[in-house]
């Protein structure tokens, strides 16, 4: 083994309280590997992040004027008595971009800048133009944007056929579907009628002309309406000049529904209007953002939009002739702009040669941040840092092993390393196996999950963990301490039919034909940026979901968080592709399980999404102090007005703002944080108000709804997928995806006997500790044994050998994917050919 701690020094952390930390004392060494790891929730990314960066954060906050501070997003000061010998920090977090096309992998990279520079001085221009600074060959910049499609490469607008999906209506059964739901789109219809248009006859039958200015006008005419009165009653109203009901304004279809996307603050208001907008290539640019000028600016004989879309793997290749100098030189070039050339694509090659020793040489300096996954982000981010020579700083990361494949995994060692061998030191949360192994030393935190984990239960060079007997990380570690490494021996389940699909093309997939087995448990495997999720989370959840005559697959979240919201995200590229042989052997539903959050704001939480908490109202309500002030179920809620406080409307809690700092959130002085008024907290159900239930974790819920069937069933599911930590009330904002994801899970599990249903998962183990996987999977058994099917990408090889069912996708990244590569059980595939996953699934089989 290594010597690894030819240290300088340590971390002393004295009197840990974050979350829940038990007043924790820990010292780990500086220059080293060090792993926090532990089992879902049991503290460790509090001690990490919450405790370690934050402290190195608040530290170097100190030194920045307090005017300055306003512009960085500031962590809490972490409840510790003392932190000493920590260095200053860079933390690499598990999250999402900015939710726009115009972040991208060229952006978060910065390689895009050098792109630009590169093109501005050694670009090949034609005839006469003026030199272009680089700022004109960006799209998100007035210089560079192209002027009809302003930078975002797509034209957005309502058609008739996107807002009046079915043509067989009447305007009075609402065959303008873009218009307002309730009483805003009758007040439209009953405008109608005071103008003399016919909204008794199908659309389809009304003349063009009438239907054109319903739908396209700019106009807004205020007219009397007589509510509820026919249209003959309504003109012979008019004609007698009777009071109307009200004036009402008219607002034509397409200008309702670009106007509300524009300037609604609702989220779901937005989303509904979206549905009616369509998106085409803009016809200016054909889709490549810049201005004409910009475009007409080549190198290497493509214009930069044209080269940014080039994978980073062959954008490479084509930089290092100009790099190195062998490029052939040209006569017209001027010897300053050869100098210029040469050094910009050495810098580039460098930087890309870093991004694509981590993999991601699939990717091209186009592709915007929200199609990434969360680990892509992450790892971009690191291959920036790893090319930034800092020295002497800390890194935290946030598992950099999330969503890669076991051969990807060993490419992000070499960069760790590297970054150690620069003299800096990493501090990382990590769950796999493979990363814990290269520690140079492990923290774990323990042994449970909420209130009963938070304590350190070792800390020191890995070996030493093979003999803490109260470890989970250590059974998994260790093959002597427990053979948890294979998976169980089992017989793979038959299948009881098959789903083929056939001509898909997407992305790097190409009339592709593929087959999965229904009634049983399928692991789809490769290596990152194969094409699996394309496959399974896209083309899958795409033609299935338009069988059943559901779009998307049901199971994310539903208040209007989810991508494709923002018009200024990469257009949807349409699936390609049918269901071969007619029906689909049973399946009558489609959930995607995914990580996405439950929620949006904090009054969303666990016990809402479940729908425990309806039955938990019910109970207070049936109290006989509740019945004897007539309180109803509705009382208990904290959104309704009747029953919350009414100092911080429910929320718990109040904004305090602070001159030249981050604003700060306090308990509400009127309620303590409760969410209701005293009223509402009068009344106790077996001792405990409405807040002491949300209060409760799940474990402590259980235990006190014991004898009640409708609360305790729920509660029971959320402790088997091992959510027993978490707070009835925790806020949805607070949630992990991979606790958001097995709440979603939880909540499909109280309803699994139903059978036919299809679950499509999106790497389920990312985020959870060896041991919360095997109960996930415990769980997904369950969802199959009820007669259900099982579709799930996975990375972690002890979960793909449990699966009945294996299909690698491959059998390289990008272009060099997008295929299957064997399919079969999982001890068929280990034996594969050819295949980049079958040695590593071979070592976890039993």
């Amino acid at each position: 083994m290594r010597d690894p701690l030819t240290k300088t020094g340590y971390v002393r952390v004295r009197g840990a309280r974050e979350h829940n930390l038990k007043n924790v004392d820990l010292d780990i060494p500086r220059d080293a590997l060090v792993v926090f790891t532990g089992v879902s929730g049991s503290g460790k990314s509090s001690l990490a992040f919450g405790t370690l960066y934050a402290e190195a954060q608040r530290r170097y906050l100190e030194s920045v004027s307090p005017y300055a501070r306003r512009l960085f997003h500031q962590m809490p000061v972490p409840e510790v008595d003392d932190i000493d010998g920590l260095p200053p920090a860079v933390a690499l977090q598990q999250q999402r971009g900015t939710p726009t096309t115009r972040s991208s992998v060229g952006s978060v990279s910065t390689l895009s800048n050098s792109l630009r520079m590169l093109y501005s001085r050694a670009g090949d221009y034609p005839p006469g133009q003026e030199l272009l600074y680089a700022e004109s060959f960006s799209p998100n910049t007035a210089e560079g944007a192209c002027p009809q499609c302003s930078g975002l490469g797509r034209v957005y607008d309502a058609t008739e056929a996107s807002m009046v999906p079915d043509d067989s209506l009447t305007i009075r059964e609402r065959a303008v579907a873009a218009w307002p739901p309730a009483w805003h789109g009758q007040n439209l219809r009953d405008i109608l009628v005071t103008m003399g248009y016919d909204v008794d006859t199908p659309w389809r039958d009304l003349p063009r002309k009438d239907r054109d200015w319903i739908l396209f006008t700019d106009e807004t005419p205020t007219v009397p309406v007589y509510a509820g009165l026919t249209p003959e009653e309504t003109r012979r109203a008019l004609k007698r000049k009777e009071t109307p009901s009200y004036q009402g304004t008219f607002s034509g279809a397409r200008r309702y529904v670009l106007q509300t996307f524009a300037n609604t603050e609702s989220a779901s208001m937005k989303k509904r209007v979206a549905r009616y907008m369509v998106s085409t290539e803009c016809p200016l640019c054909q889709g490549r953002r810049l201005r004409q000028e910009a475009l007409s600016v080549t190198f290497a004989g493509m214009d930069i939009m044209t080269l940014s879309r080039v994978p980073l793997e062959r954008l490479a290749q084509m930089l290092r002739p100009y790099a190195d100098g062998t490029a052939p030189r040209r006569a017209d070039k001027h010897p300053e702009q050869l100098i210029v050339t040469q050094r910009i694509a050495a810098d580039l090659c460098a930087r890309l040669d870093t991004m694509l020793a981590l993999g991601l040489g699939y990717l091209a300096l186009e592709r915007s941040t929200p199609t990434l996954s969360p680990g892509e982000l992450q790892r971009l981010r690191l291959a920036t840092q790893v090319r930034s020579n800092l020295f002497g700083v800390v890194y935290v990361l946030d598992e950099p092993s999330a969503g890669l494949h076991p051969a990807d995994t060993e490419a992000l060692l070499d960069a760790l390393a590297r970054l150690k061998a620069a003299g800096n030191s990493l501090f990382v949360v990590e769950h796999a196996l493979d990363v814990i192994r290269h520690a140079d030393w492990i923290v774990d935190v323990g042994p449970q999950a909420g209130e009963q984990g938070g304590q350190v239960l070792y800390s020191g060079p890995p070996d030493g963990l093979r003999d803490v007997k109260g470890s989970h990380t250590r059974r998994y570690l260790f093959t002597d301490a427990q053979d948890a490494v294979r998976a169980p021996a089992r017989t793979p389940r038959e299948p009881a039919g098959w789903l083929r699909l056939e001509g898909v093309t997407r992305n790097n997939l190409h009339d592709l034909a593929v087959r999965f087995p229904l009634g049983v448990m399928t692991g789809v495997t490769g290596v990152s940026g194969s094409g699996k999720s394309t496959l399974v989370s896209q083309v899958l959840v795409d033609l299935v979901g338009a069988a059943l005559g559901e779009g998307q697959g049901r199971g994310g979240a539903d208040d209007g968080t989810e991508e494709g919201m923002d018009l200024e995200r990469e257009a949807d590229i349409p699936t390609v592709g049918h269901i071969a042989g007619g029906p689909m052997h049973g399946i009558r539903r489609l959930v995607r399980v995914d990580q996405r959050p439950i929620g949006r704001t904090p009054r969303s939480n666990l016990a809402t999404y479940t729908g425990l908490f309806d039955q938990v109202r019910k109970l207070f309500a049936a109290t006989p102090a509740a019945k004897k002030r007539r309180y109803d179920a509705g009382r208990f809620s904290f959104n309704v007005a009747k029953g919350r406080c009414e100092h911080c409307a429910g929320e718990g809690f109040v904004m305090v703002e602070l001159l030249f700092l981050p604003s700060v959130y306090a308990p509400c002085p009127t309620c303590g944080g409760a969410r209701y008024n005293a009223d509402t907290l009068a009344i106790r159900y077996n001792d405990r108000n409405v807040a002491d239930v949300l209060g409760m974790t799940v474990d402590e819920a259980h235990a006190f709804f014991a004898d009640e069937e409708a609360v305790a069933r729920p509660l029971s599911v959320l402790r088997e997928v091992g959510l027993g930590y978490l707070r009835l009330g925790q806020s949805a904002t607070e949630l992990s995806g991979g606790e958001a994801q097995r709440i979603k899970l939880a909540t499909e599990l109280q309803r699994a006997g139903r059978g036919g249903t299809l679950y499509v998962l999106d790497e389920p183990t990312t985020g959870l500790h060896p041991l919360d996987a095997d109960r996930l999977l415990a769980q997904l058994d369950r969802l199959v044994d009820a007669g259900n099917t099982v579709i799930m990408v996975e990375h972690t090889m002890r979960v793909v050998a449990a699966c009945d069912w294996v299909i690698d996708i491959g059998p390289g990244a990008g272009e060099a994917g997008g295929k299957v590569v064997a399919e079969g059980p999982p001890a068929q595939v280990a034996r594969a050919k050819g295949s980049r996953t079958a040695p590593y699934l071979r070592r976890s089989l039993p």
